[in-house]
């Protein structure tokens, strides 16, 4: 609840799943008409980084590729399989979110094979449109894919992907088309690299022909800057070789308006490394989580992301992907957190250590309304 951990806890809704009232019992287990749950109830989680269209992937990839070999792998992979087999994978994963109390999720999106299992589900999609591609100059189809989404009852905005992935014109012209803005973000050393001429993404480029017209801006942060109106709700998504100095500018220009997701099993997968998150808390960064796809994860988790970040405080944790997920996909009038009015849903975390409230190895989540 927003006012903590509640011992005895009882929630109740109304058949539409809109919460009525919260009150505490001594006994929950002996009250009449109550459902009791042994675990934490908490509200219906939200995964605000996700591929869904990319889980056929699962397996296809080996972990430790670094950055600009992760890249090159998706390249090569990603058409080997059948149309029938990617919704197989993507209707699966997409149930399975359901079932573990997934009520949200902010899906990046580069084309529409997954809107009619989204259409036809449970959980809110917002999706993402993104764009990328240093030889792409021409992004209209991208409106096209925005409307079938639509078409299909699909919150859409779209969005460009990444500050090394676009050349200048066509980064500005997404960046102000999107309503709502999920792009990666400093999610490997050598985005940082690139803008000084070396390391693995320049090598790419070189080795692919391709000449970049972004130079000038000096550092990914640069670019947002000066790319990004600062009015955007803006998701920034990986930052896991993010500074301190990148968080306070970002900050400074988009206040209220940027959240900084993490996907820490992805980062884990590809390069061995793990966001920052205590120097974004520090700074006092609004937080969300993520599990990227399964071309660089075992599963769609959330709460086996939260079990990364053992030294801080579970409410946090569950804070980041309930509320802050919320609120980065602009959703938080309705879903994350019990609060009278709202249509939370109710999720079951079990596997905790009471004694210091952690997160057990074998800690799961079930919806159960």
């Amino acid at each position: 609840t927003p006012q903590g951990w509640l011992r005895g806890g009882i929630v109740s809704f109304d058949d539409s799943g809109r919460l009525l009232d919260i009150s505490v019992s001594d006994a929950v287990d002996r009250e009449a008409g109550v459902e009791f749950y042994d675990g934490v109830l908490i509200p219906g989680l939200v995964n605000a980084h996700c591929h869904l269209e990319l889980s056929y992937l699962r397996g296809k990839i080996g972990r430790g590729c670094g950055f600009a070999g992760f890249a090159d792998a998706i390249s090569q992979v990603r058409h080997e399989a059948t149309e029938s087999e990617r919704r197989a994978a993507a209707d699966y994963w997409q149930s399975r979110m359901e079932y573990d109390g997934v009520v949200a999720v902010g899906d990046i999106c580069n084309g529409d094979s997954t809107f009619g299992i989204k259409s036809h589900s449970h959980i809110h999609y917002y999706n993402f449109i993104e764009g990328f591609g240093l030889k792409t100059t021409d992004f209209r189809f991208l409106d096209r894919i925005k409307a079938e989404a639509e078409t299909a009852g699909l919150a859409a905005s779209i969005t460009p992907h990444a500050t090394y992935s676009l050349q200048d014109a066509p980064f500005w012209v997404l960046a102000a088309a999107g309503e709502r803005l999920s792009i990666h973000f400093m999610e490997s050393r050598a985005e940082t690299e690139l803008f000084q001429g070396k390391g693995t993404l320049h090598e790419r480029n070189v080795r692919l022909g391709v000449e970049v017209d972004f130079m000038r801006y000096g550092s990914p942060t640069g670019r947002i800057l000066a790319s990004v109106p600062s009015d955007k709700e803006l998701l920034l998504v990986h930052n896991t070789f993010i500074t301190e100095q990148d968080i306070e500018a970002v900050q400074e220009r988009f206040g209220e308006h940027v959240t900084w997701v993490v996907c820490p099993r992805s980062n884990d997968f590809i390069e061995g490394v793990f966001p920052p998150v205590d120097l974004l808390r520090r700074c006092g960064g609004r937080i969300a989580v993520g599990t990227d796809s399964l071309s660089s994860n075992e599963r769609l988790s959330l709460i086996d992301e939260l079990k990364c970040f053992p030294s801080v405080p579970l409410e946090e944790r569950l804070r980041w992907a309930t509320i802050g997920g919320a609120r980065a996909l602009g959703l938080e009038d309705r879903i994350g957190s019990f609060e009278i009015g709202k249509t939370p849903a109710a999720v079951v975390l079990s596997g905790i250590a009471w004694s210091d409230m952690s997160l057990l190895p074998d800690a799961t989540t079930r919806r159960v309304l």
